[in-house]
């Protein structure tokens, strides 16, 4: 695993404070272009991302009797990854997707998994509720990714693993000038091409163990993170 890259960027004093993004949503906003995306989301999103969610999985370190929470766990696709020994929580904003989740979950008979309608920066779950808390190519979406993170740390048990799995904006000047050109546009197609790495996780004060970089081609990030 490539440890945490102390860059320059990210030792920066104000990345605490600058904006995480050029691209501002609102939650209705984004519900909207989900529950438009749910019926080609497997197609367009699947076999290309799916490299990510693998080895997003193999970082969990996973034992039986484990409680994962996937935070925006959308058609379910990553619901037959988990061990049927885990005890697998599912959340959604976006009713279409989740009742695609619903019928894979029923399809595979996936015994393990629950999945709920839910506001990823409002959790109804008690603090310390879960081993592994995880957030697959969602924080680019949401309005509030700091409030997903708060959350997310909030109802994940100390020593538990954090894991965001994410495309953030490149460290290259002249991609991330593109990524920022065009972020406003791929908002419509589920995510902002540029979201700042180094402010987002100043900003959610985490402390990842590694930060490597999935997928083909490698602009997708995967975080991980213990709770202290």
């Amino acid at each position: 695993m490539a440890p945490f890259p102390r860059e320059p960027e990210t030792l920066g004093s104000d990345a605490a404070t600058r904006a995480l993004s050029v691209t501002a949503v609102e939650s209705d906003f984004v519900e909207r272009v989900y529950d438009k995306l749910a019926i080609v989301y497997d197609l367009t999103f699947g076999p290309t991302l799916h490299p990510g969610r693998i080895q997003a999985r193999d970082r969990m370190g996973l034992q039986a009797g484990d409680r994962i929470l996937e935070v925006g766990v959308g058609t379910g696709i990553n619901t037959s990854l988990y061990p049927k020994t885990c005890h697998v929580t599912g959340i959604d904003l976006s009713r279409p997707m989740l009742e695609k989740a619903r019928e894979r979950v029923a399809r595979e008979k996936l015994t393990n998994v629950r999945l709920m309608e839910m506001d990823a920066t409002a959790l109804t779950f008690e603090d310390e509720s879960f081993d592994i808390v995880y957030a697959p190519y969602l924080v680019s979406v949401v309005p509030d990714p700091v409030a997903v993170v708060n959350e997310m740390r909030r109802v994940c048990r100390t020593g538990g693993r954090i894991i965001i799995l994410n495309h953030f904006r490149s460290s290259n000047p002249f991609l991330a000038a593109i990524e920022r050109a065009i972020s406003p546009m791929t908002i419509h197609i589920g995510f902002k091409a540029d979201l700042d790495l180094p402010a987002f996780l100043a900003q959610a004060k985490l402390e990842p163990q590694s930060i490597e970089k999935v997928n083909i081609p490698r602009i997708w990030s995967l975080v991980t993170c213990v709770k202290r």
